[in-house]
């Protein structure tokens, strides 16, 4: 059945580009609403904007939603990991500023605040989408790729020069609250060079050591270190629940991510849906909503941060 969440849950953070403060509300919805955002501070027009992949300005730092109005919120990508990673298929999310809070760069505190405040069963089926053919999208030696599951399995591959990060790989199967256990914690990560030139180019001005894991070469700058030692590609699959969740709705697939971003997990979506035959909405059996990210879901299996 589908779930929304018990009661209103306030975020206060700052963007991490934008570096803009922003407070942002969790709000319960009614079954078959979805996932929407709703800027408070636009006073005038359409304020309100779908979580949906063909809203997507494709960028390849965050992700970027803008409504046939122009209004936008970046940086979505971990509130909706959250979401996906809790089993939260309905919600309004009120926020006063152009940019999610990033908080500590990871999921975490998303994800302790919703369980915190629980969620609430509604009477409806759960909306998935089942992928029937294998499709892929490529770029400049990137590739995102999905092929049919019974439940959603990310799989991913980095390779950066930075010795600190180098090259790793992943696979999890998304069932049994396997987000919230192994993913949710992972912070945003990027090198020195990355920072100074984003920082020259106006982004970034939000980031600190404390809301991500900066490097330079084999040395990691930010204090503590890593959470975990493939913590880099733990938080590339954290994303790519998130960007997978602008489906509208969960996603019943095997993902492959090999170097790819935000952008490159868009335009597999955007080929999904338009390649004939490849994808199909099904309402799900209570055996298919059992293997669905956030189902299995237990407090103490969120991990602890300092």
């Amino acid at each position: 059945m589908q779930h929304t969440l018990k009661s209103p849950i306030t975020f206060k953070g700052v963007g991490l580009h934008s570096g803009k403060p922003a407070t942002m509300v969790l709000k319960p919805a009614a079954a078959g609403h979805g996932i929407w955002f709703k800027r408070t501070d636009i006073e005038l027009g359409n304020a309100l904007i779908p979580a949906i992949y063909d809203v997507v300005e494709r960028t390849p730092l965050c992700t970027r939603l803008v409504n046939d109005a122009g209004v936008s919120v970046s940086t979505v990508e971990h509130i909706m990991a959250a979401l996906a990673g809790c089993g939260v298929h309905n919600a309004l999310i009120e926020i006063d500023g152009p940019e999610v809070p990033i908080m500590d760069g990871s999921a975490i505190d998303f994800v302790r605040g919703i369980m915190a405040k629980g969620v609430r069963r509604q009477s409806s089926p759960v909306l998935a989408f089942e992928v029937l053919k294998p499709v892929t999208a490529t770029r400049e030696g990137a590739s995102a790729s999905i092929v049919p599951a019974d439940g959603l399995i990310i799989d991913f591959h980095i390779d950066f020069e930075d010795s600190a990060i180098g090259s790793q790989t992943k696979t999890l199967d998304m069932r049994n609250g396997s987000f919230a256990r192994e993913l949710s914690d992972c912070r945003t990560f990027c090198r020195r060079t990355d920072v100074e030139a984003m920082r020259e180019s106006g982004l970034a001005l939000g980031g600190t050591l404390d809301n991500a894991v900066v490097v330079q070469g084999d040395d990691v700058l930010t204090p503590g270190g890593f959470r975990h030692a493939d913590e880099a590609v733990r938080h590339k699959m954290l994303d790519a629940l998130g960007d997978l969740y602008l489906a509208g709705g969960p996603i019943l697939g095997h993902f492959t991510g090999d170097k790819s971003g935000h952008a490159m997990t868009n335009t597999l979506l955007r080929k999904l849906f338009e390649t004939p035959g490849a994808v199909r909405p099904i309402l799900c059996t209570p055996e298919q909503a059992a293997r669905l990210p956030g189902q299995g879901l237990v407090w103490d299996e969120i991990p602890e941060v300092a």
